[in-house]
């Protein structure tokens, strides 16, 4: 087993001892970057760095190397701080430069702050939460392989909490129960049992549209999250970042005391004089939490996620080409095994499987003006109402995808939940909603718990947010004197009896050939019968051939054009330009779902064949349902 490096453990007195060797050079802060960049590439050396997702934070050393799989929720003002300052030392009567990155307070002495040696320098502060909706087996798989035991030199002290947090804790939802426990539930790295989140839990939305900023809460986009939250200190390249992207952070890891000491002070001095300070009291609850609650991360190095798929690697798969051809021979028994298993899922109906396994590799891969070119919203219609089918079947996504959010619409969820983030400008933050989620996040909107009755404005603006997002894959955050639009992709399923309300790319009508007698008893039994790693199967198949680029010929191009002249000729209501896009998708989809990334005319007329099919169904249900538009 790999030991424990000095530059995880200790990764101030690494920066501390090349400043003190070559603060003078201009360029010693990259070489303190690639120095880190470098130790983490080493043999799988980043497995080895303890993580803020697996780990309780109070088992975790402070100011040591840590890893935090997160999305960007809010990005606060730049701050300044003191990049290098000068000590006195009253015992040798002598001056000491310091470097001041990568910390939050300075070290104990006396600072010279007239120095001319001092440099002030810019930082920038983001706001990062898990990964809305992540999986229980992506959390699982994620897990870091460090090791974080109890030790001689640090022991988790119980008692200091008091010290380092404010009133406001005492809304906060219970701590994790027993160390030694949650200690336990880390190391193991077999069997059955799936790590626990940190101990911080996300309060639920629904009970009301607004949101009260007198006390601290975490910051959710998603209902009942787990998790811990963290304010990353960002020292260079932070315009590359954007709100919602997903990142995996190594950093400094900053608990210090002092910090809620110093967010306290300033909190009461504003209090008894209000012009002390710009910023309102709210404000300052936001921007400077305890840090036992909310740590501070100062970044070293940050790899964005073009997935969060952890059986896959974390760059991107078409520059994987060894990976990509060791696996790509299995992608058509995978996916002829997935068929199976959803055609079961889905009582019989094989039609919809081909469907449901386009739909979850669907990418937004361009943008044309305002169109999202790849989506594919699939509306599968014939949902028993009654039974809790839809519960089962979320589940079964749950189990394939690493994110998801099953939003059920009732009639109250509509006019009580917050969907699209708003800003708070008392508080100073960006306040989350519902639909701020991370690319690839599987969405899937239950409309069989939709009942009669009223929306009201907060229901009409919710349908409203969710329609565009469906259509133009992005959501208007507001800003309360205006909007403004955020791109997302997204993919999105709607379970509905009837024809969805929303809008929707392609809508499948359930015809099952099977009528199990207990259905809760089938589909949980078609569930278990999947055994753990012929689902990492699935998963993995998902991930790659959603990833994968395709292109199509001239020459399928121009049978394609040619097809379309032929189709229209005899009657030419039968395929009008929707219908030929649409078309054109699921050709897209469905040579990727067989590892193909081209279109063969194969490929194009099995296309022709299951759209055929899924029309005929179509027109042949609004014979039965006159009323279906």
């Amino acid at each position: 087993m790999p030991t424990v490096h000095d530059w995880i453990n200790n990764p101030l007195g690494v920066v501390d001892g090349m400043f003190a060797q070559s603060h003078s050079s201009p360029d010693w802060e990259k070489k303190v970057v690639e120095y880190f960049k470098e130790k983490l590439k080493l043999n799988d050396a980043h497995t080895w760095v303890p993580s803020l997702n697996d780990v309780p934070l109070h088992y975790l050393k402070p100011n040591s190397l840590v890893k935090f799989r997160c999305m960007v929720q809010d990005m606060f003002d730049p701050e300044f701080f003191m990049g290098v300052y000068e000590m006195n030392d009253p015992t040798s009567n002598s001056k000491q430069v310091k470097c001041g990155k990568y910390k939050d307070v300075t070290e104990c002495g006396q600072v010279d702050f007239n120095s001319r040696n001092t440099v002030t320098s810019e930082r920038q502060t983001f706001y990062c939460v898990p990964i809305p909706g992540e999986s229980q087996w992506n959390i699982y798989a994620g897990t870091s392989q460090a090791r974080v035991v109890p030790s001689t030199s640090y022991v988790p002290n119980r008692h200091k909490r008091s010290y380092e947090e404010d009133d406001d804790m005492d809304t906060q939802p219970q701590q994790m129960k027993d160390v030694s426990q949650g200690a336990h539930s880390f190391v193991e790295s077999h069997g059955n049992m799936e790590p626990k989140r940190q101990e911080t839990k996300a309060p639920s939305q629904d009970s009301s549209p607004t949101h009260c900023t007198s006390s601290l809460d975490l910051n959710f986009p998603l209902p009942e999250e787990k998790g811990p939250a963290c304010l990353v200190k960002v020292y260079e390249n932070w315009d590359s970042f954007k709100l919602n992207d997903m990142l995996e952070v190594f950093g400094i890891l900053s608990v210090d005391p002092a910090l809620s000491v110093i967010a306290d002070e300033r909190e009461a001095s504003s209090l008894l004089d209000p012009t002390e300070g710009m910023e309102t009291v709210e404000e300052q609850r936001v921007h400077s939490p305890p840090a036992s609650l909310v740590p501070r991360l100062h970044m070293l190095y940050a790899q964005p996620l073009l997935h969060n798929n952890p059986l896959l690697p974390s760059s991107a798969l078409e520059n994987n080409g060894d990976y990509l051809s060791s696996v790509h021979g299995e992608l058509a028994s995978v996916r002829a095994e997935l068929l199976t298993f959803l055609t079961h899922v889905l009582l019989g109906d094989s039609l919809a499987a081909e469907y449901l396994i386009l739909h979850l590799i669907s990418n937004v891969y361009s943008r044309r003006d305002v169109l999202p070119l790849g989506k594919f919203t699939l509306n599968l219609s014939g949902c028993p109402h009654s039974s809790p089918y839809t519960e089962h079947l979320y589940k079964v996504i749950q189990q394939l995808v690493p994110s998801s959010f099953r939003l059920c619409m009732s009639l109250h969820n509509m006019n009580n939940q917050r969907m699209v983030p708003r800003k708070d400008y008392t508080a100073n933050r960006l306040v989350s909603g519902t639909l701020q989620l991370a690319n690839n996040t599987s969405l899937f909107l239950d409309e069989t718990q939709l009942e009669q009755g009223q929306l009201d404005t907060t229901g009409v603006r919710n349908i409203t947010a969710l329609g565009n997002l469906i259509s133009w894959q992005k959501v208007d955050y507001d800003f309360n004197y205006h909007q403004m639009e955020f791109p997302c992709n997204i993919n999105v399923l709607i379970a509905s009896e009837g024809r969805s309300l929303l809008p929707s790319d392609c809508q499948v009508h359930l015809r099952p050939t099977l009528n199990p007698p207990n259905l809760e008893e089938y589909l949980s039994a078609v569930q278990v019968a999947q055994v753990p790693s012929q689902l990492n199967k699935y998963r993995m198949y998902l991930s790659m051939a959603r990833a994968l680029n395709y292109t199509i010929s001239d020459e399928i191009t121009k049978a394609v054009e040619e097809d379309f002249v032929e189709m229209r000729k005899d009657d030419p209501q039968s395929m009008s330009a929707e219908d030929l896009h649409r078309l054109l998708v699921v050709a897209r989809l469905l040579s990727l779902s067989h590892g193909q990334n081209t279109l063969s005319r194969e490929g194009w007329m099995k296309a022709k064949q299951l759209e055929a099919l899924r029309t005929s169904r179509t027109q042949q249900q609004k014979c039965v349902n006159g009323n279906e538009p």
